[in-house]
């Protein structure tokens, strides 16, 4: 019998063998398909189109430019027409855009430094955009979790998201500090990611530290990943981003700002007014500020005052302290304990109801620990629970 071949033989056991097609994506391919995946993510969860507007989302600005730039591209419909189940191509424009800005132009409006492009990402549409190989590696790195006690982790979120609106957080691409701490915000993947515990240091299979982690993201999921693991993915994720620590401005410096005193004095005050919830709370309730002269001129008149509860004060604690900014100053233990303001309404000299706003439910020992960290730099480290009526780390 004459030797067959393997196709023959496959043949004669009825073994079909039709050649099995490849299909070679190029890169531009790639690219167009995983930019639009992010797209189509995007309008599964929020059930919309995302919108390129002012104090939209940064990642939702860059679907909404990346969105218009595909439908002006023949090219990227043609290889986007059989991934369309939503019929977003065909659908009507993203949102009103500023100009007809680039994804790299968007950024550069937004503040988000980025690097320049090789000759062959000169098609912008597509550069902040990780290829499908490289967001399944992403993706590997840990498995998250339903986060169970998210509740307690979403007012940080909240906060850290209006911090970066108002400008007192910024997000800065990931490498140039590439440190990884308790309490750090990070961008990865598009999602808000807060660093919530930092184990034991370990030592890994190269030699070098490392630390297991729990990682919250704003979805509200966790994962249990090394340190070093999320180093490599933000290094990796073109929009991995570092949000800095709240903007305080310089407090004490050794040069002098047009705001700076050169002896300053934070007071803190008791009122003696007849409120009855005042009356109830008098040894807890303290108003707090700065002033670069004497207190006793600052707080003359005070009942005559509404910011004062129409009524006298006591000076309880002052605290002498040099090249301050007052206005920072004051911001500072406002924005510290903000969560312990007091809420109530009084009648102002002509009968009209006020709120008085700078009046706090705090103890005494407290406050001056506040200002033992501010003075020794370590305030950013606590947040006040009022719930326990103490500093505790952040």
């Amino acid at each position: 019998m004459a030797d067959l071949s393997a196709d023959e033989l496959l043949e004669a056991l009825g073994v079909e063998v039709t050649p099995v097609k490849t299909s070679a994506l190029s890169p531009f391919e790639e690219r167009v398909i995983a930019g639009f995946e992010d797209i189509q993510r995007f309008f599964e969860e929020h059930k919309r189109l995302p919108r390129n507007a002012e104090g939209q989302d940064i990642f939702e600005r860059l679907y909404a430019v990346r969105l218009d730039q595909l439908r002006k591209l023949p090219e990227a419909l043609a290889v986007l027409a059989p991934h369309d189940t939503h019929g977003l191509l065909k659908a009507s424009p993203a949102a009103a855009k500023i100009d007809s800005l680039t994804e790299d132009a968007l950024l550069a409006e937004l503040g988000v430094e980025i690097g320049t492009s090789s000759s062959e990402d000169d098609i912008t549409v597509l550069r902040h955009v990780r290829s499908t190989a490289e967001r399944r590696e992403a993706e590997e790195i840990a498995n998250r979790t339903p986060c169970k006690d998210f509740k307690d982790f979403k007012p940080l979120f909240e906060q850290a998201e209006r911090e970066l609106k108002s400008g007192d957080r910024t997000a800065l691409r990931f490498g140039r500090d590439a440190s990884i701490a308790m309490g750090n915000f990070f961008i990865l993947g598009g999602q808000l990611a807060y660093v919530a515990e930092v184990g034991d240091t370990i030592r890994a299979p190269n030699g070098e530290s490392d630390a297991r982690l729990r990682v919250i993201y704003a979805n509200g999921t966790e994962s249990n990943l090394l340190r070093r693991s999320l180093q490599r993915a933000l290094y990796k994720d073109d929009t991995g981003r570092r949000l800095t620590d709240t903007n305080l401005g310089p407090l004490f410096s050794d040069e002098s700002q047009a705001d700076d005193v050169e002896t300053g004095t934070i007071y803190v005050l008791r009122s003696k007014s007849s409120h009855p919830y005042v009356s109830e709370h008098r040894e807890l309730i303290h108003k707090i500020g700065v002033t670069g002269g004497k207190v006793e001129t600052r707080i003359s008149g005070a009942d005559k005052e509404a910011t004062y509860l129409l009524a006298d004060v006591e000076v309880v604690a002052t605290y002498k302290l040099h090249n301050i900014n007052r206005v920072r100053m004051e911001n500072l233990f406002h924005k510290i304990f903000s969560g312990a303001q007091i809420d109530i309404t009084i009648d102002d000299r002509f009968g009209n109801p006020v709120k008085p706003r700078e009046w706090f439910l705090v103890p005494l020992h407290v406050i001056d620990q506040a200002v033992q960290h501010i003075m020794d730099g370590t305030i950013t480290e606590v947040i006040y629970d009022t719930s326990k009526a103490e500093l505790v780390r952040a």
